[in-house]
């Protein structure tokens, strides 16, 4: 029942941060439109959640990144709004390279086949 509710939560923080993103919420010029948040870890007592975000312009995911960091604040304030929980994790917002990184190894297999 435990790993439910905190699967749970994971989704609903996933879901209010891609809210905040596409609803222009977050006043960041580095922040894009395209970014979303894929997928998140959150610690065992909920005090920290660390947020992997992807972005389809592969120039801007990084400064895409440090807007969401710097918009922490905002973003935990907002969640504690939304999830009405006890405690709202503390936000790490890291850059996920698993699309350029599978995209670079299937180019590299791809390039063995020739």
């Amino acid at each position: 029942m435990e790993n439910y509710n905190a699967k749970r939560l994971e989704s609903r923080i996933l879901e209010a941060v891609n809210t905040l993103i596409v609803n222009g919420d977050i006043k960041n010029p580095s922040l894009s439109r395209f970014a979303n948040a894929t997928d998140i870890e959150l610690s065992k007592d909920n005090s920290f959640a660390r947020i992997y975000v992807s972005c389809l312009e592969d120039n801007r995911l990084e400064k895409s990144v440090a807007a969401l960091q710097s918009a922490s604040g905002f973003i935990q304030a907002r969640l504690a709004k939304i999830l009405k929980t006890r405690n709202t994790p503390k936000l790490v917002f890291e850059a996920d390279t698993t699309q350029r990184e599978a995209s670079r190894v299937n180019d590299l297999l791809e390039s063995l086949k020739k």
